[in-house]
């Protein structure tokens, strides 16, 4: 038997099932929209020394873009 013809690896086994994993990104995806139409007013930052204006909502997303990356550092150098 080759390695196509397994279970789970035919495209309409992937590609037509509504699964619980599928339904969450679909939620966080909603939500992260709304967040983004909810947050779009300009806010003044201070990085060290010059002064940003920007969108709420791009100031929190390198925010939590900055703490993901230092994160997944983190766990990798313990390994």
């Amino acid at each position: 038997m080759s390695p196509k013809d397994t279970a789970g690896t035919r495209r309409g086994d992937r590609f037509g099932a509504i699964t619980p994993g599928r339904i969450g990104i679909a939620v966080v995806a909603v939500l992260l929209l709304v967040f983004i139409f909810e947050n779009t007013r300009q806010v003044k930052i201070r990085l060290l020394i010059p002064e940003v204006t920007m969108p709420l909502y791009l100031a929190l997303l390198a925010t939590a873009v900055l703490g993901a990356i230092c994160g997944w550092y983190a766990a990798r150098r313990n390994k």
